[in-house]
Parts: C-alpha cells; structure tokens; sequence
C-alpha cells in the first residue's frame, strides 16, 4: 500500500513540507537508481512506515526497514548493534530520525559501518520545527551544525538542500497550530482545518517562491543531505 505522505492532499496540516519533501527523494532517487549496481541494498534506519520504500525498490534492489517497533524487518535498540553486516548496504537512508536519536554517536557510527566504502548516506532532518515527540525529540540543527555533526563522525557532505523556507514555514507553523486548535471541535472540526490549511498551501507555495535560495538554504525547515564516507588525510570540498 502506498504510504500517504507520497502524495499528501494539499488540505493536509502538513501538505506543503512533505510535498517539497518527497519531491526532493525522489530526484534523489531517480538519479541514484541510474547509477547504482545490480542487486543494490538499501537499508532504511529508523524506517517507520518506510513512505518511501516504493522510490527505490525498483530494478532489483532490496529494501530493509529498520526501526524499534518489533513490526520492523530489522528490530534494532538503541546503543546496540543493528543486527547486519558491516559494509552490506549501497545506500543508508534516514527521513526524519535524526532529530529523534539522543546517541547520535551510535546512530551515526551504525550509518557509517553499514555503509559499503563506495555507499551512499541521504539524510533529512529538520533545521526548524516544532516540538514533535516520536517517542522524544532532542535536537533542531543549523546548516553548518548538521554539515559539522556528520563530518565528524567520519562522512563527507557531498550536498545539502534546504526544504520549506523561512517565510513558508511561519505560515506552516500556523497551519500546524490551526490543525491542532480546529481538532478539538466535536464534528466540523476536521472540515475547518481542512478548508484553513487548504487556504494556507498556495501562500507557502508565494512565500518560497520569492524567498532568495540563500536564506533557504540557510534558515530551512528541513535539510536533506546525501554524504560519503570520509577518505583519512583527504581535504573535504567546498559545497555550493
């Protein structure tokens, strides 16, 4: 079944920033599936629901979710071992995760050593947003500290693009906050959101597009990052 937040209804509380989301995943996914090897392994951390496992499991690959629920193909704990061989996996992916990890010596290390030494890590986590517990929330990042949190912990940042700017996610912030009053009108309450979210998308769609990329990428709601495994001794490149 396709996961919902592939194609949110535009009246979603959160429509707008998942939409930019996925369509970032999938260029990223379009691209990596035409460079990547046969029988590639792709190993969701933190999977979830894996809304988007479909954009990837395509001509052969294999997808593995892992995540703490018992439901997940992998289960795994915090601080231990995700039970997989080093070096299995062409490309680790992480949606929204990051925020929600307090070791992220751990999660990040286990990112690494799954990683074949040619592999592939694409990551999204927010800069800005509000409190979101799933079970908990720890962290928001700046460009520079997430670019920073990586490398040290032994990756190169190859990319990273800012999701939803300044402008626009003032305006997502109160459609989220709309979401949750109109809620709690017994009956007509999801119609209400529905109709005042609805109204909020084309203004976030206005408010991005006359946001100069710069302060979105700097002052984003969410990054999504594609990185490498750091070469010891090599001089990272400047990224754009």
């Amino acid at each position: 079944m396709t996961s919902p937040r592939l194609d949110p209804r535009f009246w979603r509380h959160d429509a707008y920033t998942l939409r930019l989301l996925v369509r970032s995943v999938r260029r990223f996914a379009a691209g990596w599936r035409m460079r990547s090897r046969a029988a590639a392994m792709i190993i969701d951390l933190g999977a979830g629901d894996a809304p988007y496992r479909s954009l990837f499991e395509t001509d052969g690959a294999s997808y593995l979710s892992c995540d703490l629920d018992a439901g997940a193909e992998v289960p795994i704990a915090p601080g231990s071992p995700v039970p997989l061989e080093s070096a299995s996996a062409d490309l680790v992916v992480s949606f929204q995760v990051l925020e929600h990890v307090w070791d992220l010596d751990w999660y990040l290390g286990e990112a690494r050593r799954l990683l074949r030494d040619d592999g592939t890590l694409l990551l999204s986590t927010h800069g800005t947003w509000l409190y979101h517990p799933h079970p908990t929330d720890f962290r928001r990042w700046t460009r520079d500290g997430l670019i920073a949190e990586l490398t040290a912990r032994g990756f190169e940042v190859r990319a990273i693009e800012g999701v939803v700017g300044p402008l626009a996610w003032t305006t997502q912030f109160r459609a989220l906050g709309y979401n949750a009053m109109l809620g709690r009108i017994p009956g007509v309450g999801s119609l209400l959101s529905a109709i005042v979210c609805g109204l909020m998308y084309p203004r976030m769609w206005l408010e991005d597009r006359i946001t100069p990329r710069y302060w979105v990428d700097h002052n984003a709601a969410i990054y999504i990052v594609t990185a490498v495994k750091a070469v010891p001794g090599a001089v990272p490149g400047n990224l754009p």
